[in-house]
């Protein structure tokens, strides 16, 4: 819908553009940040893992707050969301090779963005098969009810050593309540002497905020009257059967028999909470909770009779 002023000027394009008119302002005030990055390499299971810590902080010594995310020769592998204190730790599965890794700090409302320097890695090769996982991009900030897409990376390791094919399964844990994500294809394979990384989609899904009583529709909700015009006539006709009933024995029974069927009316019409919430819906929809989360992306091989996992961090953001 159009606003307009008294002169006919649209209300809207006015606000964006004292706010475009504002927004270096804004930016000018942001304090410069430092971003710092430490590394440590160790063993697992015949790869080389990197322990990863992150610590941002401001000219003033303030912590830094919101999404952290680890490039790894520009390319993003993961993201983390800032803690209190400014920090992040993650872990990294790295392929074998030269590595040229990197933490880019997004930046919020009073710190300005910033990047550590460059750590060099080398990751040594196994000789079991296996595989690493990545995701691109590594955060995400979404308003409730919008649907973002990342991309999660199988790559093969050592694959020549297969001697059949080696499924990965992609699931996703830490989500904020009210959302969901999925991935396409949830399952994966790994082929005898591949060496292309394998892509799936993930589809990060929030809920919008409802509006209370739009599920009920104004036909079913102007049938309450009618509703009441049932109910009090059986409920005056029920008392009086109880009170005649201590009087004549058989006007017990009959009693007895017209309560049984009331609440069995009661049951399946729309005086249960039952029959209302199937018919009518729920009052509204919660939305999904503003916030920063950090979301844990797992990729699990079994060859049936050991499980093989990896886990990649990923930062998301509700608005």
């Amino acid at each position: 819908m159009r606003r307009f002023n008294c002169r006919g000027v649209r209300l809207d394009r006015l606000a964006a553009f004292l706010l475009a008119l504002a927004a270096p302002a804004f930016a000018a005030n942001a304090q410069a940040t430092q971003t710092r990055l430490s590394t440590e390499t160790h063993d697992r299971n015949g790869h080389t893992q990197a322990a990863l810590s992150v610590a941002v902080s401001g000219e003033d010594g303030t912590p830094g707050s919101g999404n952290v995310t680890i490039e790894d020769a520009g390319k993003p592998v993961a993201g983390a969301v800032l803690t209190p204190d400014g920090t992040a730790k993650l872990n990294v599965d790295l392929p074998p090779g030269a590595h040229d890794l990197r933490a880019v700090y997004a930046g919020d409302l009073a710190h300005s963005a910033s990047a550590s320097d460059p750590s060099p890695v080398r990751a040594l090769a196994g000789s079991t098969p296996d595989f690493s996982v990545a995701v691109n991009p590594a955060s995400m900030s979404l308003a409730a009810g919008q649907t973002g897409t990342a991309t999660a990376t199988v790559t093969p390791l050592n694959a020549a050593a297969l001697t059949a094919p080696m499924f990965v399964t992609l699931s996703c844990s830490g989500m904020p309540d009210q959302s969901s994500c999925a991935f396409t294809p949830e399952n994966v394979e790994i082929l005898p002497n591949a060496t292309a990384p394998i892509v799936s989609s993930m589809v990060v899904t929030t809920e919008a905020p409802g509006t209370r009583g739009t599920a009920i529709s104004p036909a079913r909700s102007g049938s309450r009257p009618v509703s009441w015009a049932v109910l009090i006539p059986g409920a005056l006709a029920l008392a009086g059967l109880g009170f005649a009933a201590r009087r004549r024995r058989w006007l017990s029974r009959l009693s007895l028999l017209a309560i049984l069927g009331f609440v069995t009316v009661l049951g399946t019409t729309a005086c249960s909470p039952r029959y209302n919430y199937f018919n009518h819906g729920p009052p509204y929809n919660l939305p999904t909770p503003a916030g920063s989360y950090t979301v844990t992306i797992a990729a699990q091989s079994s060859n049936g009779v050991t499980a093989n996992t990896h886990t990649i961090t990923f930062a998301l953001t509700v608005k």
